[in-house]
């Protein structure tokens, strides 16, 4: 065990703290470069502790704006994790990914992640980005957030599609007409797609077509 490890063993407590968390992992990342945050993330995802993997998660997903490695642990390890917590985790990590490239560089890598085959990683994307539209790019392209999320309005898992529906209806406090032209669209004869509807709708009841 590193020192760092050790360090986090005193200091994050049993309880579930994600500020500790987040604060560590973001104190590490200013302090070292970002290789040094790849190699650490690594050696701390293999703890038994699960918020000392969630440090690492977040160190991963500093690391990977410059290691495509990186990116891909966590699309194709981190998303394979059996605690629903450390799912967070993945969804804020790939978030902090895109700022720091930028959202609209990060638009392919956005994509790709709402067309994996793994729930984990669509929700993480869905889930990771909100309030989509208090994010920059997004901020100026509400349609395009809307779009991307409406893609997976028929998603399998019903896990990807509640956070969807959620995601929209975040959206709609701000951009109700953009997001009720879009549900407007939508085959409702479907039952996950009146499922996603039905949260996305929840603040436009008042708003007129």
């Amino acid at each position: 065990m590193g020192k760092f490890e050790e360090y986090l063993e005193k200091t994050i407590p049993e309880k579930d703290s994600l500020k500790l968390v987040k604060k560590e992992a973001e104190k590490y990342y200013k302090e070292h470069s970002l290789e040094d945050c790849f190699s650490m993330g690594l050696e701390l995802y293999q703890s038994n502790n699960f918020q000392i993997q969630e440090v690492g998660v977040f160190l991963i997903g500093y690391s990977a704006s410059e290691n495509k490695s990186a990116l891909s642990f966590l699309e194709d390890t981190v998303s394979k994790h059996e605690n629903w917590k450390v799912q967070e985790i993945l969804a804020m990590a790939f978030d902090n990914y895109c700022k720091i490239i930028g959202y609209e560089v990060a638009l392919p890598s956005i994509k790709k992640w709402l067309n994996s085959d793994c729930a984990n990683v669509r929700r993480a994307v869905c889930e990771g980005l909100r309030i989509w539209t208090n994010r920059p790019y997004f901020m100026q392209n509400p349609q395009t957030a809307i779009q991307l999320l409406s893609s997976l309005k028929e998603d399998k898992s019903e896990y990807v599609r509640k956070s969807v529906g959620n995601a929209l209806r975040d959206i709609s406090k701000k951009y109700p007409q953009i997001v009720l032209e879009e549900l407007n669209s939508w085959d409702l004869l479907s039952k996950e797609i009146k499922q996603v509807y039905k949260l996305a709708s929840k603040f436009l009841d008042s708003v007129e077509a």
